[in-house]
């Protein structure tokens, strides 16, 4: 990092906290494709990760007429330092949610369409079932539709992992979300190998995996270069690398604004380490531009 980037990045205000750069900035969501995603989601009572977990680019998805959808309620099990989803008890599984997600995905005409979840430790088969229902709903209701599924790591448990292998998702996703050393800062109760091993479980099987981190949590430019390393070697052909935002005073704070410069040389090592797909930028999220990454 040049030293005017660095000037730029540890830009403190009088609060003591880091002042967010001008890169960061969004435009305000605005038009008819935005508003008809926000009716259709409203509407079927639906969850999407785009709001439980303040997105930034909810304006731009949204207006482009595609979101994330969020499977198995919007409460979760875990208490992970970076998400902003609510933690505590989840209500049971809603067995009519595959279909309102797979009638939602019809009205808004996706030709991709990307579904996540909550970590639900509290259910045996960790939400499996729900989501191997709503992958066959959406494929019922939307013939020729291409997916993604971001998938939690069912705890290590192979046969869960394996209903979602069955189903056969273009694309399946699993996020390492940070560096080796930050990992039980980050996410509390994940292991960052235990993730490596869904990755490569995935990838062995012959699925098109992809994982993302976010930096700015405190990570080095060599472990981020290590990070890559260990996505490669578990057969990840996809990555996705974006700022981390707090979302409130209770989340770990952002360590520093990873500047544009710096992203940019994120991208050129993954593609070095042959990535057929690379999202590099300030505002990337893990399923940001997810309809490219099909290909």
């Amino acid at each position: 990092m040049s030293e005017s980037e660095q000037k730029t990045a540890d830009q403190a205000n009088e609060f003591g906290k880091l002042r967010k750069p001008d890169w960061l900035r969004v435009k305000l969501p605005t038009g008819e494709s935005y508003r008809n995603v926000r009716e259709v989601v409203s509407g079927h009572k639906l969850h999407t990760i785009c709001q439980s977990g303040n997105c930034p680019n909810m304006g731009e998805c949204w207006g482009a007429g595609t979101a994330t959808f969020l499977i198995l309620g919007n409460i979760c099990t875990r208490s992970c330092g970076f998400c902003a989803v609510a933690t505590g008890r989840p209500l049971p599984p809603d067995p009519v949610e595959p279909f309102r997600v797979a009638q939602s995905i019809q009205m808004m005409k996706l030709k991709h369409a990307v579904i996540t979840s909550v970590d639900r430790d509290d259910l045996k088969d960790g939400g499996s079932e729900i989501w191997v229902q709503t992958i066959r709903q959406i494929r019922r209701l939307n013939p020729g539709i291409t997916m993604e599924t971001l998938i939690p790591d069912f705890q290590g448990k192979w046969e869960n992992l394996q209903h979602i292998i069955d189903e056969k998702p273009e694309v399946v996703s699993h996020n390492l979300e940070t560096v080796r050393r930050l990992t039980k800062l980050v996410r509390v109760q994940a292991k960052y190998d235990r993730s490596l091993e869904v990755l490569q479980h995935l990838s062995s099987q012959g699925i098109k995996t992809k994982s993302g981190i976010m930096v700015g949590l405190g990570e080095t430019e060599e472990e981020v270069i290590e990070t890559l390393d260990d996505m490669e070697n578990a057969g990840v052909t996809i990555c996705t690398i974006g700022q981390y935002l707090q979302p409130s005073v209770k989340h770990l704070p952002v360590a520093e604004y990873v500047t544009p410069a710096q992203f940019a040389r994120y991208r050129e090592a993954a593609e070095a380490r042959g990535f057929r797909h690379v999202e590099s930028g300030p505002l990337v999220r893990s399923s940001y531009h997810a309809e490219r990454h099909v290909l």
